[in-house]
Protein backbone atom coordinates (compact mmCIF):
# COMPACT_ATOMS: atom_id res chain seq x y z
CA UNK A 1 0.00 0.00 0.00
CA UNK A 2 2.68 2.22 0.56
CA UNK A 3 4.44 1.78 -2.42
CA UNK A 4 1.51 2.42 -4.50
CA UNK A 5 0.93 5.98 -1.97
CA UNK A 6 4.03 7.00 -3.11
CA UNK A 7 3.60 6.16 -6.96
CA UNK A 8 0.61 8.20 -6.86
CA UNK A 9 2.33 11.08 -5.56
CA UNK A 10 5.54 11.03 -7.39
CA UNK A 11 3.63 10.54 -10.58
CA UNK A 12 1.45 13.85 -9.48
CA UNK A 13 4.61 15.85 -8.71
CA UNK A 14 5.90 14.94 -12.21
CA UNK A 15 3.51 15.79 -13.67
CA UNK A 16 2.74 19.50 -11.86
CA UNK A 17 6.68 19.83 -12.36
CA UNK A 18 6.45 19.13 -16.01
CA UNK A 19 3.59 20.73 -16.73
CA UNK A 20 4.86 23.88 -14.86
CA UNK A 21 8.13 23.85 -17.38
CA UNK A 22 6.07 22.91 -20.06
CA UNK A 23 3.53 25.37 -19.95
CA UNK A 24 5.67 28.56 -20.96
CA UNK A 25 7.53 26.81 -23.63
CA UNK A 26 4.71 25.70 -25.78
CA UNK A 27 3.43 29.50 -25.46
CA UNK A 28 6.46 31.16 -26.45
CA UNK A 29 6.37 28.47 -29.84
CA UNK A 30 2.86 29.60 -29.96
CA UNK A 31 1.87 26.16 -29.61
CA UNK A 32 -1.84 27.09 -29.49
CA UNK A 33 -5.04 24.74 -30.41
CA UNK A 34 -6.69 25.58 -33.20
CA UNK A 35 -10.80 25.65 -33.37
CA UNK A 36 -13.09 24.47 -35.78
CA UNK A 37 -15.58 26.90 -36.40
CA UNK A 38 -18.88 25.51 -36.18
CA UNK A 39 -17.91 24.63 -32.41
CA UNK A 40 -19.09 28.26 -31.30
CA UNK A 41 -18.93 27.44 -27.73
CA UNK A 42 -15.14 27.22 -28.30
CA UNK A 43 -14.30 30.27 -29.48
CA UNK A 44 -12.54 31.71 -26.60
CA UNK A 45 -10.34 28.46 -26.54
CA UNK A 46 -8.18 29.53 -29.59
CA UNK A 47 -4.92 29.61 -29.02
CA UNK A 48 -5.06 27.09 -25.97
CA UNK A 49 -1.51 25.73 -25.55
CA UNK A 50 -1.59 21.93 -26.65
CA UNK A 51 0.60 18.97 -26.17
CA UNK A 52 -0.08 19.03 -22.57
CA UNK A 53 -0.27 15.45 -22.72
CA UNK A 54 3.60 15.01 -22.85
CA UNK A 55 3.65 15.96 -19.20
CA UNK A 56 1.22 13.31 -17.96
CA UNK A 57 2.75 10.42 -20.30
CA UNK A 58 6.37 11.15 -19.28
CA UNK A 59 5.29 10.76 -15.79
CA UNK A 60 3.54 7.85 -16.46
CA UNK A 61 6.61 6.28 -18.29
CA UNK A 62 8.67 7.05 -15.53
CA UNK A 63 7.12 5.90 -12.69
CA UNK A 64 5.93 2.90 -15.13
CA UNK A 65 9.87 2.20 -15.15
CA UNK A 66 10.98 2.83 -12.28
CA UNK A 67 7.84 1.20 -9.85
CA UNK A 68 7.57 -2.21 -12.48
CA UNK A 69 10.78 -2.64 -13.00
CA UNK A 70 12.67 -3.67 -15.95
CA UNK A 71 12.56 -6.92 -15.60
CA UNK A 72 8.72 -7.48 -16.54
CA UNK A 73 8.15 -7.92 -20.36
CA UNK A 74 4.32 -7.04 -19.87
CA UNK A 75 5.03 -3.58 -18.22
CA UNK A 76 8.10 -2.80 -20.40
CA UNK A 77 5.65 -3.65 -23.72
CA UNK A 78 2.70 -1.55 -22.31
CA UNK A 79 5.16 1.68 -21.62
CA UNK A 80 6.35 1.07 -25.49
CA UNK A 81 2.90 0.88 -26.60
CA UNK A 82 1.89 4.21 -24.44
CA UNK A 83 4.85 6.08 -26.40
CA UNK A 84 4.12 4.86 -29.52
CA UNK A 85 1.08 6.04 -29.62
CA UNK A 86 2.12 8.96 -27.70
CA UNK A 87 4.56 9.65 -30.37
CA UNK A 88 1.62 9.30 -33.22
CA UNK A 89 -0.25 12.09 -31.37
CA UNK A 90 2.55 14.42 -31.26
CA UNK A 91 3.37 14.16 -34.95
CA UNK A 92 -0.67 14.98 -35.29
CA UNK A 93 -0.21 17.81 -33.34
CA UNK A 94 2.80 19.09 -34.39
CA UNK A 95 1.72 19.32 -37.68
CA UNK A 96 -1.54 21.16 -36.70
CA UNK A 97 0.31 23.30 -35.23
CA UNK A 98 2.72 23.72 -38.40
CA UNK A 99 0.32 24.60 -40.83
CA UNK A 100 -1.99 26.50 -38.39
CA UNK A 101 -4.89 24.38 -39.11
CA UNK A 102 -6.79 21.12 -37.18
CA UNK A 103 -5.48 19.05 -40.29
CA UNK A 104 -2.49 16.92 -39.01
CA UNK A 105 -1.70 13.48 -40.32
CA UNK A 106 -4.72 12.44 -42.68
CA UNK A 107 -6.63 9.97 -41.34
CA UNK A 108 -5.75 6.68 -43.52
CA UNK A 109 -2.20 7.47 -41.62
CA UNK A 110 -2.97 7.85 -38.46
CA UNK A 111 -5.23 3.71 -39.32
CA UNK A 112 -1.96 2.95 -40.78
CA UNK A 113 0.12 3.77 -37.48
CA UNK A 114 -2.35 2.56 -35.12
CA UNK A 115 -2.56 -0.76 -36.56
CA UNK A 116 0.92 -1.84 -36.59
CA UNK A 117 1.01 -0.87 -33.23
CA UNK A 118 -2.00 -2.57 -32.33
CA UNK A 119 -0.60 -5.30 -34.12
CA UNK A 120 2.48 -6.07 -31.87
CA UNK A 121 0.12 -6.07 -29.09
CA UNK A 122 -2.06 -8.75 -30.71
CA UNK A 123 0.45 -11.07 -31.80
CA UNK A 124 2.34 -10.55 -28.35
CA UNK A 125 -0.72 -11.93 -26.36
CA UNK A 126 -1.04 -14.75 -28.94
CA UNK A 127 2.75 -15.93 -28.61
CA UNK A 128 2.18 -15.50 -25.06
CA UNK A 129 -0.51 -17.46 -24.59
CA UNK A 130 -2.80 -14.29 -22.99
CA UNK A 131 -5.97 -15.41 -25.02
CA UNK A 132 -8.67 -16.12 -22.13
CA UNK A 133 -10.88 -13.58 -21.64
CA UNK A 134 -12.54 -12.46 -18.12
CA UNK A 135 -15.87 -11.88 -18.57
CA UNK A 136 -17.22 -9.02 -15.96
CA UNK A 137 -19.89 -9.52 -13.63
CA UNK A 138 -19.35 -13.05 -13.58
CA UNK A 139 -16.76 -14.19 -10.69
CA UNK A 140 -13.93 -15.66 -12.69
CA UNK A 141 -15.62 -16.21 -15.60
CA UNK A 142 -13.65 -16.40 -18.56
CA UNK A 143 -13.13 -18.30 -22.01
CA UNK A 144 -10.45 -18.31 -24.60
CA UNK A 145 -10.12 -16.84 -27.75
CA UNK A 146 -7.28 -19.26 -29.08
CA UNK A 147 -6.46 -17.57 -32.42
CA UNK A 148 -9.00 -14.83 -32.74
CA UNK A 149 -7.39 -12.77 -30.21
CA UNK A 150 -5.07 -11.04 -32.74
CA UNK A 151 -7.92 -9.60 -34.82
CA UNK A 152 -10.11 -8.91 -31.44
CA UNK A 153 -6.80 -6.99 -29.36
CA UNK A 154 -6.40 -4.60 -32.54
CA UNK A 155 -10.04 -3.96 -32.73
CA UNK A 156 -9.96 -2.91 -29.25
CA UNK A 157 -6.35 -0.90 -29.28
CA UNK A 158 -7.68 1.02 -32.79
CA UNK A 159 -11.54 1.30 -31.18
CA UNK A 160 -10.40 2.50 -27.58
CA UNK A 161 -7.82 4.97 -28.32
CA UNK A 162 -9.71 7.00 -31.19
CA UNK A 163 -12.76 6.44 -28.48
CA UNK A 164 -10.42 8.27 -25.96
CA UNK A 165 -9.31 10.83 -28.63
CA UNK A 166 -12.75 12.09 -29.49
CA UNK A 167 -13.76 12.29 -25.58
CA UNK A 168 -11.23 14.78 -25.34
CA UNK A 169 -13.55 17.79 -26.60
CA UNK A 170 -14.23 19.36 -23.40
CA UNK A 171 -11.91 20.64 -20.50
CA UNK A 172 -11.14 17.88 -17.85
CA UNK A 173 -13.24 15.21 -19.95
CA UNK A 174 -11.00 12.46 -20.82
CA UNK A 175 -8.17 13.44 -18.35
CA UNK A 176 -11.35 12.92 -15.12
CA UNK A 177 -12.99 9.71 -17.03
CA UNK A 178 -9.38 8.21 -17.86
CA UNK A 179 -8.35 8.65 -13.74
CA UNK A 180 -11.50 7.15 -13.11
CA UNK A 181 -10.97 4.39 -15.08
CA UNK A 182 -7.42 3.38 -14.09
CA UNK A 183 -8.08 3.96 -10.70
CA UNK A 184 -10.54 1.11 -11.13
CA UNK A 185 -8.57 -1.25 -13.66
CA UNK A 186 -5.37 -0.87 -10.98
CA UNK A 187 -7.74 -2.62 -8.55
CA UNK A 188 -9.08 -5.50 -10.66
CA UNK A 189 -5.11 -5.97 -11.69
CA UNK A 190 -4.02 -6.09 -8.10
CA UNK A 191 -7.23 -8.73 -7.69
CA UNK A 192 -5.98 -10.50 -10.67
CA UNK A 193 -2.48 -11.10 -9.55
CA UNK A 194 -0.62 -8.31 -12.50
CA UNK A 195 2.12 -6.44 -11.25
CA UNK A 196 1.87 -3.73 -13.42
CA UNK A 197 -0.73 -2.13 -11.64
CA UNK A 198 1.63 1.04 -10.88
CA UNK A 199 1.19 2.05 -14.41
CA UNK A 200 -2.52 2.59 -13.06
CA UNK A 201 -1.69 4.02 -10.14
CA UNK A 202 0.75 6.48 -11.76
CA UNK A 203 -2.56 7.33 -14.48
CA UNK A 204 -4.43 8.07 -11.50
CA UNK A 205 -1.91 10.02 -9.80
CA UNK A 206 -0.33 11.97 -13.43
CA UNK A 207 -4.17 12.47 -14.84
CA UNK A 208 -5.05 14.54 -11.30
CA UNK A 209 -2.49 16.35 -11.63
CA UNK A 210 -2.94 17.57 -15.17
CA UNK A 211 -6.79 18.49 -14.00
CA UNK A 212 -4.63 21.07 -12.03
CA UNK A 213 -4.54 22.91 -15.82
CA UNK A 214 -6.99 21.04 -17.97
CA UNK A 215 -10.30 21.86 -16.03
CA UNK A 216 -12.61 24.69 -16.80
CA UNK A 217 -10.97 26.41 -17.88
CA UNK A 218 -8.06 25.25 -19.22
CA UNK A 219 -4.64 26.81 -19.60
CA UNK A 220 -3.93 23.64 -21.49
CA UNK A 221 -4.88 20.74 -23.53
CA UNK A 222 -3.50 17.44 -23.36
CA UNK A 223 -3.30 17.47 -27.74
CA UNK A 224 -3.55 13.90 -29.33
CA UNK A 225 -0.10 13.46 -27.77
CA UNK A 226 -2.16 12.69 -24.61
CA UNK A 227 -5.50 11.31 -25.94
CA UNK A 228 -3.99 8.93 -28.10
CA UNK A 229 -1.42 7.84 -25.53
CA UNK A 230 -3.75 7.52 -22.67
CA UNK A 231 -6.16 5.32 -25.03
CA UNK A 232 -2.69 3.22 -25.79
CA UNK A 233 -2.02 2.66 -21.73
CA UNK A 234 -5.98 1.80 -21.21
CA UNK A 235 -6.18 -0.52 -24.21
CA UNK A 236 -3.10 -2.08 -22.99
CA UNK A 237 -3.37 -2.76 -19.13
CA UNK A 238 -7.02 -3.98 -20.03
CA UNK A 239 -6.15 -6.45 -23.26
CA UNK A 240 -2.56 -7.65 -21.44
CA UNK A 241 -4.43 -8.61 -18.18
CA UNK A 242 -7.41 -10.35 -20.21
CA UNK A 243 -9.74 -7.75 -19.46
CA UNK A 244 -10.79 -6.45 -22.81
CA UNK A 245 -14.64 -7.07 -21.92
CA UNK A 246 -14.07 -4.42 -18.93
CA UNK A 247 -13.13 -1.66 -21.52
CA UNK A 248 -16.74 -1.34 -22.88
CA UNK A 249 -18.14 -1.51 -19.13
CA UNK A 250 -15.92 0.92 -17.24
CA UNK A 251 -15.30 3.06 -20.21
CA UNK A 252 -18.80 3.50 -21.65
CA UNK A 253 -18.06 7.19 -21.76
CA UNK A 254 -15.35 6.75 -23.78
CA UNK A 255 -17.43 4.17 -26.18
CA UNK A 256 -20.50 6.23 -26.36
CA UNK A 257 -18.50 8.83 -27.64
CA UNK A 258 -17.22 6.97 -30.65
CA UNK A 259 -20.88 5.11 -31.39
CA UNK A 260 -22.48 8.66 -31.14
CA UNK A 261 -20.08 9.95 -34.06
CA UNK A 262 -20.58 6.79 -35.92
CA UNK A 263 -23.98 6.78 -35.30
CA UNK A 264 -24.28 10.52 -36.36
CA UNK A 265 -22.71 10.11 -39.37
CA UNK A 266 -24.75 6.95 -41.09
CA UNK A 267 -28.03 8.44 -40.01
CA UNK A 268 -26.95 11.87 -41.98
CA UNK A 269 -25.80 10.59 -44.95
CA UNK A 270 -29.03 8.49 -45.19
CA UNK A 271 -32.00 11.33 -44.59
CA UNK A 272 -29.65 14.52 -44.45
CA UNK A 273 -31.09 14.73 -40.85
CA UNK A 274 -28.99 14.62 -37.14
CA UNK A 275 -29.98 12.52 -34.44
CA UNK A 276 -27.78 14.85 -31.97
CA UNK A 277 -27.47 18.63 -32.02
CA UNK A 278 -23.07 17.56 -32.59
CA UNK A 279 -21.47 14.61 -32.36
CA UNK A 280 -19.50 13.69 -30.05
CA UNK A 281 -22.48 13.11 -27.94
CA UNK A 282 -20.61 15.60 -25.19
CA UNK A 283 -20.97 18.15 -27.99
CA UNK A 284 -24.79 17.56 -27.89
CA UNK A 285 -25.56 18.31 -24.12
CA UNK A 286 -23.39 21.04 -24.21
CA UNK A 287 -25.76 22.59 -26.85
CA UNK A 288 -28.67 21.57 -24.57
CA UNK A 289 -27.09 24.33 -22.39
CA UNK A 290 -25.26 22.10 -19.79
CA UNK A 291 -21.46 23.25 -18.46
CA UNK A 292 -18.52 21.75 -19.41
CA UNK A 293 -17.67 21.42 -15.78
CA UNK A 294 -21.02 19.02 -15.09
CA UNK A 295 -20.76 17.08 -17.85
CA UNK A 296 -17.23 16.15 -17.01
CA UNK A 297 -18.08 15.91 -13.92
CA UNK A 298 -21.46 13.46 -14.79
CA UNK A 299 -18.49 11.53 -17.01
CA UNK A 300 -16.21 10.70 -14.01
CA UNK A 301 -19.47 10.07 -11.86
CA UNK A 302 -20.70 7.74 -13.98
CA UNK A 303 -17.40 6.23 -14.97
CA UNK A 304 -17.03 5.45 -10.89
CA UNK A 305 -20.14 3.74 -10.65
CA UNK A 306 -19.74 1.53 -13.29
CA UNK A 307 -15.99 0.88 -11.61
CA UNK A 308 -17.88 -0.13 -8.71
CA UNK A 309 -20.34 -1.97 -10.38
CA UNK A 310 -17.71 -4.35 -12.02
CA UNK A 311 -15.46 -4.64 -8.32
CA UNK A 312 -19.20 -5.66 -7.01
CA UNK A 313 -19.22 -8.83 -8.76
CA UNK A 314 -15.36 -9.55 -8.77
CA UNK A 315 -14.49 -9.77 -5.23
CA UNK A 316 -15.99 -12.64 -2.97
Amino acid sequence: MKSILICVLTAQASTFLLTCILLPILKRLKAGQYILEYVKEHKSKGGTPTMGGLAFICAIIICGIFFCGLNNPTANLIIMQTAAFATVGFIDDFLKIYRQDNQGLKPYQKIVFQTAIATVAAVYCYINGKTQINIPFFYKGKFDLGWGIIPTVIFVFLSTVNCVNLTDGLDGLASGTGAAYCFFMAIILILCGEKYYYLCFAAVGALSAFLIFNANAASVFMGDTGSLSLGGLIASVSVFSGNILYVPVIGFCFVISGISVIVQVIYYKKTRRRIFLMAPIHHHFQKKGYSECKISYCYFILTCFLGILCLVFLVR
